[in-house]
C-alpha cells in the first residue's frame, strides 16, 4: 500500500490551513481557549512562595542537550527567571551540557534586563556542573540543600536521576513542578512532585504561558488538526465494522480518482 497519495495530500493541506487561520486569527487579537493546566498554572503560586519565603529558586532543565525537549524548557526558564526578577528573587540554574551553558546565560540575562533589573542579575547563578549524569546529580543535590531552595522547577529530559533529584528537595520542603516527555520519568515526578505537566503539555507550555499570538494559533491549530484525525479514524472503523459492503464501494471510487 503506498502512504504517499492524493487523499493524504489533500489531508495534510487542510491541517496545515487551519493552522494557518488560527495563527491569522490569534494575531488579529481575537481570544483563542486554551484549557487551564494546573502544572503550568502552579508556576506563578511556586515563584510567589518562594519570595516569601526569602529563599531561592532552582531550575533543572534535564540531561540533554540543545534537542527540542530542552529547548521547550528554556522557553520556561525564561518566564521563570522574569518571575524571579519582578519579584526580587534568585533563580539557580545548575546546566550539565556545556553548549546549553550560554543559551542559558543570555535568557536569563535578557528576563533580568526585560524587568529592569539588571543590577539584581546574579551571573554565577547559571552554574555549569558536569557533562556527567551521577556528579551532576550530586551537585544539584548539593545546591538543593546548601541553598535551601523554596521551590523546584524540573523541565526538560530526565532519566534515573529524577528521583533522586525530587526526593532531595521534598527533604528540604520544597514545592516542586515538574515537566518531561520522558514516559519513563513521569510516575517518579506524579508521586514526589506537587504538580506535574504530563504529555503533550509539555510542549504547549511556551505558548500557555507567554499567549504569543503565532505560538498560541499554532498550538490550538495542531489540536483540531488532531481532533479532525481522531474523528475521521473512528468514523471510518464504525464505517468499516458497520456497513462493509459500502465502505469497499467508498474505496474503489477513491482508487477509481487516483486516492
Amino acid at each position: 500500500m503506498e502512504h504517499g497519495n492524493w487523499f493524504l495530500f489533500s489531508l495534510l493541506l487542510v491541517v496545515v490551513l487551519g493552522i494557518v487561520v488560527t495563527i491569522l486569527t490569534a494575531r488579529s487579537g481575537r481570544e483563542l481557549f486554551l484549557r487551564r493546566i494546573p502544572g503550568l498554572s502552579a508556576i506563578d503560586e511556586a515563584v510567589g512562595r518562594a519570595t516569601e519565603m526569602g529563599r531561592p529558586i532552582l531550575f533543572s532543565i534535564g540531561l540533554q542537550g540543545l534537542t527540542i525537549d530542552t529547548l521547550q524548557a528554556l522557553a520556561v526558564v525564561q518566564h521563570v527567571a522574569r518571575l524571579a526578577a519582578r519579584y526580587g528573587n534568585r533563580m539557580v540554574l545548575p546546566i550539565c551540557h556545556p553548549v546549553v551553558l550560554p543559551v542559558a546565560e543570555e535568557l536569563t540575562r535578557e528576563a533580568w534586563q526585560a524587568e529592569g533589573k539588571v543590577d539584581a542579575y546574579r551571573p554565577d547563578d547559571v552554574r555549569f556542573l558536569s557533562d556527567q549524569q551521577w556528579a551532576y546529580v550530586a551537585g544539584v543535590i548539593g545546591m538543593i540543600n546548601r541553598e535551601r531552595v523554596a521551590s523546584v522547577f524540573y523541565f526538560g529530559y530526565f532519566y534515573a536521576e529524577a528521583l533522586l533529584l525530587a526526593e532531595s528537595a521534598q527533604e528540604v520542603g520544597a514545592i516542586q513542578v515538574a515537566g518531561t516527555p520522558a514516559t519513563t520519568q513521569i510516575p517518579f515526578f506524579l508521586v514526589t512532585c506537587d504538580y506535574t505537566v504530563i504529555g503533550d503539555e509539555f510542549y504547549a507550555a511556551s505558548a500557555y504561558l507567554t499567549r504569543e499570538p503565532t505560538l498560541l494559533g499554532s498550538l490550538v491549530g495542531q489540536d483540531i488538526g488532531k481532533t479532525v484525525l481522531m474523528a475521521l479514524a473512528v468514523a471510518g472503523t464504525v464505517l468499516a465494522n458497520a456497513y462493509w459492503p459500502l465502505a469497499n464501494k467508498i474505496v474503489g471510487l477513491l482508487r477509481g480518482f487516483g486516492l
